[in-house]
């Protein structure tokens, strides 16, 4: 017995197209100026359906990364070395949401959002980084430095990808060269 078709777009492409119709909506009317309901209306879905996919409309233009950070705070959990987990996070990183956010955050009207934002995920990171360091045998002043230094390189690569342009350079490349900078 074959199951049923699921009713409803699959859930990859309303993610997308939710994350489609929010960047258009933030160009054209600005960031705070747009509603879940406008999103919604755009995209083609439930409010029901948005809040399955995100908790906000922030959560709309970090939702990528997040995942990938979810995934690096698993790996540092789990034993991974720090230099690893760390280039992990830009492994086959595409343009997203969050790199349209970045190069058009003026004409988002955004900018506070992301760097309110932004602070908090180098927040996680440093806190993984500086864990996982701690669980090494580094003292905590060492692995804090540390951790924060990472989550400061991490940040910066992905807002100079973003403004050299997505796609012209891959974000692991500019991560490298960030934390090359650390030593």
């Amino acid at each position: 017995m074959t199951a049923a078709p699921r009713a409803g777009r699959p859930r990859a492409s309303s993610r997308e197209t939710l994350a489609e119709a929010a960047c258009e909506l933030f160009l054209e009317q600005g960031y705070e100026a747009t509603s879940v309901a406008d999103i919604t209306r755009r995209a083609g879905v439930s409010r029901s359906s948005f809040f399955n996919y995100f908790d906000s409309k922030g959560d709309v233009v970090w939702s990528g990364f997040d995942e990938r950070l979810a995934r690096f705070e698993r790996a540092l959990a789990e034993g991974s070395d720090a230099a690893s987990a760390l280039s992990a996070i830009a492994d086959d990183f595409v343009p997203d949401a969050l790199a349209l956010a970045m190069m058009n955050a003026g004409a988002m009207h955004l900018e506070g959002e992301l760097d309110r934002d932004a602070a908090v995920r180098q927040a996680r990171i440093a806190r993984a980084v500086a864990d996982r360091l701690r669980a090494e045998g580094a003292d905590a002043l060492t692995a804090d430095v540390r951790g924060a230094a990472a989550a400061g390189a991490v940040l910066a690569a992905i807002r100079a990808w973003a403004a050299q342009g997505p796609g012209r350079a891959a974000l692991s490349t500019v991560l490298q060269r960030a934390l090359a900078v650390l030593g």
